[in-house]
């Protein structure tokens, strides 16, 4: 049976704001804000060694990058509201053990079972959201991408920030992570105004079920606009490497710790936000795969840009920031592109698939950039990650140019 993915039906409730994704997504970026700044801030303030931090938060991001394979639970058991406020409620809870223990070397195995399991009850809160914007109208779909995007990396800010403040603040410990808790709890309330998603692939029994979530994936994989999305996804456009790294490259601008803190604390973030935000009602004007490569290309723009300007801390505070939002309006394209991609049934399985796929590139450019940086400097990495980038977009270009509109299934 084809399933039709690219019409959309008209929704039984009238969609709402896509600003109200900010709220929804934002517990999604809480849980690694808090084990990556506020906990790591602790653990490293008591003396416990780098590269035992390094491996607890290593261990916290790894569900992350394997979520593909619980996402189908999402699909073929309970509703999205219900698996949200699951998610949200184990990931509070998980949060507020971990205030609660010592920050110590001796600690570390029960934090790091604590950071994991926050990690994995994160993923359900983002599922269960990307399947409420997969159901929203398609002329919302960049939107509500923007606005989530931005949710994360604010979540991100006061899961670390509001985390590291109250802990260090506040004379009980415990008090930080209430306080994440109840914010956890506090972005369900977001769920009252948005209507529970159409279950399209349901079928009378869990296993029937699971053979429609399969059905439609295969379905999407085999259609003109998932390939593409597929193939979008696994080349180095928007990968936001370089700024994995820049506080590590600071010192080639001179660059003290005041200005990288500047240039990657809090500032960065709110940029990025509007980056996404911004990125996300253009991906509702353009054609979303054009979006994403055309902000792609300004981010190779901005890389070639600081390699030619003067090696300054003020240069290196200008360039990283406008590196900053670009690639927050391709984080946006990017969740634009899967979302027009997987239409409606089995939304939670097919989004995570595509964001599985879409890791790769990240992760190989990252190892390119530092790789570049050893062998030639800081030119070599920005020249290099700018020239990846139009390289894909050129070789993403040709393709869609190959590929017939006609003779791979529409979904």
């Amino acid at each position: 049976m084809t399933i039709d993915m690219t019409a959309e039906a008209a929704p039984a409730k009238k969609d709402p704001n896509p600003a109200l994704f900010l709220i929804l997504m934002s517990p999604f970026g809480i849980a690694t804000g808090y084990a990556t700044i506020t906990l790591e801030f602790q653990l490293g303030h008591n003396g416990v060694p780098a590269g035992i931090i390094a491996g607890m938060v290593a261990a916290g991001l790894g569900p992350q990058v394997i979520k593909v394979f619980w996402a189908p639970i999402v699909d073929i058991t309970l509703t999205s509201k219900w698996w949200y406020i699951i998610g949200a409620a184990a990931e509070g809870l998980a949060i507020l053990i971990c205030s609660t223990s010592p920050a110590t070397r001796a600690a570390i195995p029960f934090l790091t079972l604590l950071v994991v399991i926050s990690s994995i009850a994160s993923t359900f809160t983002s599922m269960a959201g990307e399947t409420m914007m997969a159901s929203l109208h398609d002329d919302l779909k960049g939107a509500a991408s923007g606005w989530g995007q931005a949710g994360n990396f604010a979540g991100l800010g006061v899961g670390g920030g509001l985390g590291l403040f109250l802990a260090e603040n506040v004379g009980q410990s415990w008090v930080s992570g209430a306080g994440l808790f109840a914010l956890c709890m506090a972005c369900a309330l977001g769920l009252f105004f948005v209507a529970e998603p159409d279950r399209l692939h349901t079928r009378p029994s869990i296993l029937l079920t699971l053979g429609q979530v399969l059905r439609d994936v295969w379905a999407m994989l085999n259609s003109r606009i998932g390939l593409l999305c597929g193939l979008i996804m696994l080349l180095p456009i928007g990968t936001s490497a370089a700024s994995n790294l820049w506080a590590g490259v600071a010192g080639d601008w001179s660059a003290g710790a005041k200005t990288v803190e500047l240039s990657q604390g809090a500032l960065s973030g709110v940029l990025t936000a509007v980056g996404c935000i911004a990125g996300g009602y253009a991906c509702d004007k353009l054609d979303r795969k054009t979006a994403y490569c055309l902000f792609g290309i300004l981010v190779s723009v901005s890389l070639v840009a600081m390699a030619l300007s003067p090696r300054t801390p003020s240069m290196f505070v200008v360039f990283t920031l406008s590196y900053a939002v670009i690639t927050g309006a391709c984080y946006a394209a990017y969740s634009a592109v899967v979302l027009e991609a997987i239409g409606h049934g089995a939304a939670a399985t097919k989004f995570n698939l595509m964001a599985s796929i879409a890791n790769v590139p990240v992760l190989l450019m990252t190892q390119g950039d530092g790789w570049l940086h050893d062998k030639g400097g800081a030119n070599w990495m920005l020249y290099g990650e700018a020239a990846a980038g139009v390289l894909a977009v050129l070789f993403f270009g040709g393709l869609v140019a190959l590929l017939p509109k006609q003779g791979v299934a529409e979904a």
